[in-house]
């Protein structure tokens, strides 16, 4: 590991150690909520950490290339031929490819429900991850247990599937590390 990879990774462990207190909250103070994009083993294992985040309506989430070339795709049929993984009159987002380490992308999520997101070359292996915009204390009933139309999940990759932590997981705990995404 260089010196500029360690640097960057103790920076975002201290976010990371940081970030419960802004996603749990429910409260919005502004700052930035951010999602590091990674790679292992010359990218034989990829994640975006936190992989399940709550955040509170407006606020603004920024990605973090950390290694390796990734994107962020929000699941929107505008951003090919991908089902509607987020809520009705939400804006989609694509960060195109972040090719260097430190790039960064942000989108502010105004609308309430659950953002679910991809890696446009890591989708197949797992790539994937899940915002919810919520007030603090809103209930899983009130977001619906199912996510786009039916049918939607007949068209993402198993991994994609199995990867992503549950809408109650992640409201219950406010942010859900890769390695604690169960149900």
């Amino acid at each position: 590991m260089t010196r500029r990879e360690l640097l960057a990774a103790g920076g975002l462990a201290l976010v990371g150690r940081l970030l419960p207190s802004f996603a749990g909250s429910g409260e919005d103070d502004g700052a930035a909520a951010e999602i590091a994009m990674r790679s292992a083993g010359g990218g034989a294992r990829v994640w975006f950490d936190p992989i399940g985040l709550r955040v509170a309506p407006g606020t603004t989430v920024r990605w973090v290339a950390v290694a390796g070339v990734h994107t962020t795709t929000a699941y929107h049929p505008a951003n090919g031929d991908v089902p509607r993984r987020i809520p009705q009159g939400a804006r989609p987002w694509d960060s195109g490819y972040l090719t260097e380490p430190g790039s960064t992308f942000e989108a502010t999520l105004d609308v309430e429900g659950v953002h679910d997101f991809f890696c446009r070359p890591h989708e197949a292996a797992g790539m994937v991850g899940r915002i919810v915009v919520s007030d603090a204390g809103e209930p899983v009933e009130a977001l619906g247990s199912e996510i786009g139309p039916p049918g939607h999940h007949d068209r993402l990759p198993d991994a994609a599937l199995e990867a992503l932590p549950s809408v109650g997981t992640i409201l219950r705990r406010g942010r859900v590390p890769v390695r604690e995404r169960g149900g």
